[in-house]
C-alpha cells in the first residue's frame, strides 16, 4: 500500500513539472509591447535677415548737474531770515541763503573806510597847489564817496609824479586794504548761485558757524546727469550727442537723455569706460535709479534671438523634415538676454524657445502658425 501511494505521488509530481515547464517557456516567448515614438511640440520662427541695431544696456542713478556744497569762509552767528534754511526750500538766483551777524566786522570796515576818506581829504590842499590839473578829479572822487556803500575805484593816475605823490601818502595801500575787508564782509551773506532747491541743511538759526564748516547742499533740479559704466569693447559706440532711451526699474516711465561727455580713459580695475548722460524732466529727482539703452552700430544681414537658443559650440537648433538638426552660426553681439547672429539663410526654420532635452534627430512638430522673425 505504501509503495502504491509513493508511486502515485511521483507520477503527479512529474506531470506537474511538465506543465510548469511548458508555462514558463510560453511566458518567455511572449512578444514585448511596441513603444511609440514621442513627438515634441515646439515654437518656431522663420529666419528673415535684416538690419539689427546694437543696443548697449547701462544703468545708474541721477545726480544734479549743478550742485553746490555750501561752506562758510567766516565765523559768526546764523541770523534768522524770512525764508527758513530747511531741506526742500526753494531759492531764486541771488536770494540770501544764510546771513551771519557781522556787526563787529562791519564796524572795522567802516573805520577803514573813514581812514581812507580822511587820508584823501588831507592831501587835497597839496593837490590844489602842486597838481592843480588833477585836483578836480580827486575832488569828484571825494564827492562820490559814501560811507554806507562800497568804496569806489580810485581815479586813474595821469602821470608818474601824481602816482608817486598819491602812493607815498599810503592812499593806494589803504584803498586795497579796505577792498580786502569789504570782500571778506560780503562772505557773511551767502547768496544762491542759481535758482534751485536746498537738499541738505546742517545748521539752524542761532547756531555759531565756524570758518570752513559745511552748511548744506544746494542743487538745480531742472537738469540731471547720470553716470554709466560701459565695457571698453563698446567704447567706439559711445558718441557725444547720441540720444539715449531711459526707463525706471518698473518700466512704467520713459525719458530721453543725451550723451554729454565720454571719459577718455579706461578704468584699470573694471576695464570699463564712463559716459555721462544729461536728462531733463520735471518728474525726476536726484538719486532716482534709471536704466539706459545706448544705440550702437547697425549690423547688416543678421537676426536677433534669445541668448539661451545659442548652444555652447556656437550652433543653433533648426528644423528639417520634422527633425531637429544643428547649424553653425556667427555671434556678433551679446546682451544680457539677446544675441545677434549671422550665418543663417533666409527661410530657415528656427526654434523660438528652447526645448528641454533637445538633441539632433528629435521628432518635433510646430505649435500653431509659423511666425516670421523681422528685425
Amino acid at each position: 500500500m505504501r509503495k502504491i501511494i509513493l508511486s502515485v505521488l511521483g507520477v503527479l509530481l512529474i506531470i506537474g513539472s511538465v506543465f510548469l515547464a511548458k508555462y514558463l517557456i510560453a511566458s518567455k516567448n511572449k512578444p514585448k509591447p511596441v513603444v511609440g515614438k514621442v513627438t515634441k511640440t515646439v515654437f518656431i520662427d522663420t529666419v528673415k535677415n535684416g538690419e539689427v541695431q546694437i543696443k548697449i544696456p547701462a544703468n545708474g542713478s541721477l545726480v544734479a548737474k549743478r550742485r553746490v556744497e555750501i561752506y562758510s569762509e567766516v565765523q559768526g552767528i546764523f541770523k534768522s531770515g524770512n525764508v527758513p534754511f530747511k531741506p526742500g526750500q526753494k531759492y531764486s538766483l541771488g536770494q540770501s541763503l544764510i546771513r551771519m551777524d557781522a556787526s563787529e566786522y562791519y564796524a572795522s570796515v567802516q573805520s577803514s573806510k573813514s581812514n581812507l576818506y580822511n587820508a584823501i581829504a588831507a592831501i587835497m590842499p597839496d593837490l590844489r597847489l602842486d597838481f592843480p590839473e588833477v585836483y578836480q578829479k580827486w575832488q569828484n572822487y571825494l564827492n562820490t564817496f559814501d560811507l554806507n556803500k562800497t568804496a569806489p575805484k580810485l581815479p586813474e593816475m595821469a602821470s608818474e609824479k601824481e602816482n608817486y605823490f598819491i602812493t607815498g601818502r599810503g592812499i593806494v595801500s589803504s584803498y586795497y586794504n579796505l577792498k580786502n575787508l569789504e570782500q571778506r564782509l560780503s562772505k557773511y551773506v551767502i547768496m544762491a548761485p542759481f535758482s534751485g532747491i536746498l537738499t541738505e541743511a546742517l545748521v539752524t538759526e542761532g547756531t555759531l558757524i565756524r570758518n570752513g564748516q559745511k552748511l548744506g547742499e544746494f542743487i538745480d533740479p531742472s537738469e540731471y546727469e547720470m553716470e554709466v559704466n560701459v565695457s571698453k569693447s563698446y567704447a567706439n559706440l559711445l558718441k557725444v550727442g547720441e540720444t539715449v532711451a531711459l526707463t525706471n526699474l518698473n518700466k512704467t516711465e520713459t525719458y530721453q537723455g543725451k550723451i554729454s561727455r565720454v571719459n577718455g580713459s579706461v578704468d584699470q580695475t573694471t576695464q570699463t569706460i564712463t559716459a555721462y548722460i544729461d536728462v531733463k524732466d520735471p518728474n525726476l529727482k536726484e538719486g532716482i535709479y534709471l536704466e539706459a539703452t545706448i544705440n550702437g552700430n547697425t549690423v547688416e544681414d543678421a537676426i536677433e534671438v534669445d541668448r539661451n537658443l545659442l548652444l555652447e559650440d556656437q550652433q543653433v537648433f533648426v528644423i528639417k523634415d520634422g527633425l531637429l538638426d544643428t547649424m553653425p552660426v556667427t555671434p556678433v553681439y551679446f546682451s544680457e538676454t539677446k544675441v545677434i547672429l549671422k550665418g543663417l539663410p533666409d527661410g530657415t526654420i528656427l526654434l523660438k524657445k528652447p526645448v528641454p532635452g533637445a538633441y539632433a534627430g528629435m521628432l518635433v512638430k510646430p505649435f500653431g502658425d509659423k511666425e516670421t522673425r523681422h528685425q
